[in-house]
């Protein structure tokens, strides 16, 4: 494959489309948001209107007929300005509509995937419960078939886009059935929203991704269609194991955007800011510090494009994934911090974008993969023993 990660004409004009609606749109108005941990409605429905929630999707059902290399483009460009934002794109696409795209019978797609390209609706992604995190093959949710129905019981957490106005599916993993050596068989089931026995909880007091839905759910004898079986039953572990492994590219995608958006702001203040007689650009501590940010957020984009070229030309691409999103969410927290002090005590003031960045960067370390556990992948797939 190529190693040029240049961008074509049509990426770069998404680009600067995206690059322009989050410096015009979002910026002005995300602070209030997040400040109200509000979720920004009117921001996602005019992300709708542009094709975002399309980008990766064949125009057969709604989609914009773009690749995974778009929808990262999107959230870079999204996440220099705000991550709330940027993860709501992220989490509608990659695990609330591509589970359906991937592993959805011709039925489930034209019925679902329109709505969820559209913006119109959003989808989430129920995998993690309180005591199954990095250890998804520990879920604990059932569903057990009763006739023409599953029955599903247990809860799921930190589930994002699980409860807004317009939620409209959650894809859930549960066990319905054992291997002949004891071991869960898991399984992806669609449940739509208002379902009954379905409960969707207030939603978190988080320390960041403040104007972003994140829930806690419940199922409580919920039954929902056996057609509603995404994919083959005993094949949800499998499902979403590749679902997360596309996913950690978006992420980092997500938090590249957030490392440049921090060298960003701290160019800017570091041209406005005066000490001792002289901007504090020009002293040497605060240009290397800023150099040291931009060669961070360079080498993470370089690593995200090539995990989504191999992805897009159908070459394998877990491990270059694993290293992107492991690199790219150490660089944003680390840039996250330095910029935060090149704001001095203006960065710990809630009005400058680097207090948002850095308290939305640590979750990027976490959220849909550990760091450890992307450790655990790269080893594996270098041969070293499991």
């Amino acid at each position: 494959m190529s190693l040029d990660h240049r961008l074509t004409p049509e990426h770069e004009e998404l680009r600067r489309t995206v690059e322009e609606f989050a410096h015009d749109v979002v910026a002005p108005k995300i602070g209030d948001y997040y400040e109200r941990h509000e979720f920004p409605y009117e921001i996602v429905r005019q992300m709708g209107q542009m094709g975002l929630f399309g980008l990766p999707f064949s125009e057969e059902y709604g989609g914009m007929g773009g690749d995974y290399l778009a929808l990262g483009i999107a959230l870079e460009e999204l996440a220099r300005v705000d991550s709330s934002v940027a993860i709501t794109l992220e989490a509608g696409v990659s695990l609330g509509a591509m589970p359906v795209y991937r592993f959805g019978t011709e039925e489930q797609k034209r019925t679902w995937l329109p709505k969820l390209c559209s913006g119109e609706m959003l989808g989430a992604f129920g995998l993690t419960e309180p005591g199954a995190g990095s250890d998804a093959g520990g879920t604990r949710t059932t569903a057990v078939r009763d006739g023409d129905e599953w029955v599903i019981n247990g809860s799921k957490c930190f589930i994002t886009n699980s409860g807004t106005d317009i939620t409209g599916l959650v894809t859930v993993t549960a066990v319905t059935g054992r291997k002949d050596d004891g071991r869960p068989l898991i399984s992806s089931i669609i449940v739509p929203s208002g379902t009954p026995g379905f409960t969707v909880a207030a939603p978190y007091s988080k320390v960041g991704w403040n104007a972003s839905d994140t829930r806690e759910l419940s199922f409580d004898n919920v039954r929902v269609p056996v057609e509603n079986l995404l994919g083959e039953e005993g094949r949800g572990y499998a499902q979403f194991l590749r679902i997360l492994d596309e996913g950690r590219i978006a992420i980092a995608a997500l938090a590249t955007g957030l490392a440049q958006g921090c060298v960003d702001e701290s160019v800017k203040y570091a041209k406005e800011r005066h000490a001792f007689g002289s901007a504090i650009s020009t002293y040497q501590a605060i240009q290397f510090k800023i150099a040291d940010m931009e060669m961070r957020a360079h080498m993470a984009r370089i690593g995200w494009r090539d995990a989504a070229s191999r992805l897009v030309l159908g070459e394998p691409f877990k491990k270059e994934a694993a290293v992107a999103k492991l690199y790219s969410s150490t660089v944003a927290v680390d840039n996250a911090r330095d910029a935060t002090q090149i704001h001095g005590g203006y960065g710990f003031m809630n009005e400058y974008p680097v207090a948002r960045m850095w308290r939305d960067s640590k979750i990027l370390e976490i959220g849909e993969g550990t760091s450890e556990v992307q450790r655990m992948l790269i080893a594996r797939e270098l041969g070293l023993p499991a």
